[in-house]
């Protein structure tokens, strides 16, 4: 898989967030994009997901079958942790696949209790545990270990890289400690652009 941007420019009431931005994302790689707060990351992944649209310039190369850990976990609040991930899947039985994960994550007690009931740290782990059950060639994920404890998360990011399966991982990230545990190529945005940086 390689992910191409050509020329992506994009704007909110007058400013420009990302200007003529040309990159190319390839292979079964961890990409990691840093920078500031408020300079265009979680704008570019939605760009690449559909769901902002580029005032100028193409994407290319994005598979359907993609996997998104959000800023906000997005779980269904009203349902079991089992109920939630089940939902990514198909066929029957599911549930012995969905408790290994869960088992990896921490998780495997509060697996019959209702998403609402569960702490912030557990609620970003099912997110993530979502993600990476679900059918997909690539993974997004937007911050996905913000608020959880030291110890915890490294199991978690030992769990997503146990689990990739040669899926390409976009990552945006503040943490440069992720760059190292993933081995990932690292790319910055600043001022409108995208560029490699060395490790």
């Amino acid at each position: 898989m390689k992910i191409i941007l050509r020329n992506v420019s994009k704007e909110f009431q007058g400013h420009r967030v990302l200007s003529n931005l040309n990159a190319e994302l390839g292979g079964e790689q961890v990409h990691v994009i840093m920078g500031e707060s408020g300079c265009g990351k979680t704008t570019l992944l939605r760009i690449l997901l559909g769901l902002e649209t580029a005032e100028e310039g193409s994407v290319e190369g994005v598979s359907k079958a993609c996997s998104v850990v959000f800023q906000e976990d997005r779980l269904c609040e009203g349902h079991s942790v089992m109920d939630n991930l089940a939902m990514v899947l198909r066929g029957e039985n599911q549930e012995p696949a969905i408790m290994k994960h869960l088992t990896e994550l921490g998780l495997a007690d509060s697996c019959k209790k209702s998403v609402s009931r569960l702490s912030g740290g557990m609620k970003r782990r099912v997110a993530i545990a979502r993600a990476m059950l679900a059918p997909s060639e690539l993974v997004i994920m937007d911050e996905p270990f913000k608020g959880l404890d030291e110890n915890t998360r490294k199991m978690t990011v030992s769990y997503v890289k146990a689990h990739l399966d040669g899926r390409m991982l976009l990552l945006v990230t503040h943490d440069r400690e992720d760059i190292e545990e993933f081995g990932a190529c690292l790319w910055e945005l600043r001022d409108g652009k995208l560029e490699m940086k060395p490790v």
